[in-house]
């Protein structure tokens, strides 16, 4: 088979009898982002600049975040690869021919489609794309952290003489710090977070099960996300609604477990917009709370306080966990303690785009700074069998300012507005 590309509007035919081996899907018009054209030059433009600093002819993003966060396009995986490449000029989405023209009208720069009528059709599209760069390309920036060992042999083998040079830490690190058009986008997500919280509160009542709660806060924000936003792609919006000992994992899937009275409840709804997560996550009770649960809920909220106040420029975020950890300690609750008390916000999902550098844990000496976006989400997990077993978490989002931290969670917190479904 010889190496064909189809060109064209849409390029979906054979070349010389021969199925194409790469394809400019240009079909229809760009769609809509919420993000400017200025927003999303200024962030191609930012990466060259460190391309500079870095002595790279180029840089090639395969994970779900960095695609979407330079290019606009989120794409679905299944079992392809995908790639987006910067230049000192030009900016290419690759993309598999599956998808047709949707990575083309969702990227910010142009899109390059591979078939699948060849193994190697990916890295096929990823030389042509290199070779159009100004010179020769010799040090190509990756992201180690998203790099398999297969896929690395791959690259080698189809980059010969070519020098993979790792960008992911300083990348993630430009990410962030997050732009005024970022954070009005997660605005609106806390905004529909806190939908999706009031939907939860409506449909709770013993005998309810798990499912038919999520499904009614799924429901509200994706709506809400659809009539907010023009020409939205709906997708990955959810909630983790947990009863009873299911609440004892932050990350525990919704079961169709039936609440009973006075179980201990955990709501945590997460509106998906443009790939930007956003989060509310709360303690509650269903129609009533024991005396032991009610100290451990205020205990916990007075630590949800506590760090409330502590986000704020120049604070460290190892700082911020070891005031955290002695209010715990003080009323002999550290060792029920289950993760760090906070991250940062931005091209972020629950399989995708974690910024390390920025979480709120004893092991992270990074400083904040004005522009960052974090969580403040004390949790403690008492074992069931003792007093107040269940897991409690309160969970605010913060935009770091010039003197402080605006917190744009909206929903309340604490025992006097959370023991519902008492009908």
């Amino acid at each position: 088979m010889s190496d064909t590309t189809t060109t064209g509007k849409t390029g979906t035919g054979e070349t010389g009898g021969e199925l194409a081996r790469l394809q400019h899907l240009d079909n229809g018009d760009k769609a809509w982002l919420p993000f400017s054209k200025a927003e999303m030059d200024g962030r191609q433009d930012g990466l060259r600049a460190l391309m500079a600093e870095m002595r790279l002819d180029a840089c090639l993003f395969t994970s779900y975040h960095n695609v979407c966060y330079f290019s606009g396009f989120l794409y679905c995986s299944f079992g392809r690869r995908y790639g987006f490449v910067v230049d000192a000029h030009t900016a290419t989405t690759i993309a598999a021919g599956i998808d047709g023209g949707q990575p083309w009208r969702r990227s910010h720069g142009d899109a390059l489609t591979y078939t699948d009528w060849r193994r190697d059709n990916f890295f096929f599209a990823l030389q042509q794309v290199l070779a159009r760069a100004p010179g020769s390309v010799r040090r190509l920036g990756i992201e180690a952290d998203h790099v398999t060992l297969v896929l690395m042999d791959q690259l080698r083998a189809a980059l010969p003489g070519v020098e993979m040079v790792d960008v992911a830490d300083a990348v993630m690190r430009r990410r962030t710090i997050k732009s005024a058009e970022e954070h009005a986008l997660i605005r609106e997500g806390a905004r529909i977070a806190d939908l999706g919280g009031a939907a939860v509160v409506e449909t709770v009542a013993a005998g309810v099960p798990e499912h038919e709660v999520a499904i009614a806060s799924t429901s509200a924000m994706t709506r809400e996300i659809a009539r907010s936003f023009p020409f939205v792609e709906l997708m990955d919006t959810w909630t983790w609604f947990q009863s009873g000992i299911n609440t004892d994992g932050a990350h525990n899937p919704v079961t169709n477990r039936v609440i009973r009275s006075g179980d201990i409840l955990s709501l945590n709804c997460f509106p998906m917009i443009f790939g930007y997560y956003t989060a509310l996550e709360r303690t509650l009770f269903c129609d009533h709370a024991s005396d032991a649960h009610l100290r451990l809920w205020e205990i916990n909220c007075a630590v949800h306080r506590a760090g409330l106040e502590l986000i704020r420029p120049g604070a460290r975020c190892c700082d911020i966990a070891a005031e955290l950890n002695a209010i715990y300690r003080s009323h002999g609750l550290l060792k029920y303690r289950s993760f760090g008390y906070g991250h940062s916000f931005g091209v972020l999902s629950h399989y995708y785009g974690r910024e390390a550098a920025v979480e709120l844990r004893e092991d992270i000496d990074t400083v904040l700074e004005p522009g960052m976006v974090v969580s403040m989400e004390p949790m403690i997990m008492i074992p069931e069998g003792e007093p107040g077993a269940g897991g409690y978490r309160e969970h605010d989002i913060l935009i770091v300012t010039e003197d402080g931290a605006e917190n744009i969670t909206r929903f309340p917190f604490g025992p006097p507005f959370n023991i519902v479904g008492k009908g």
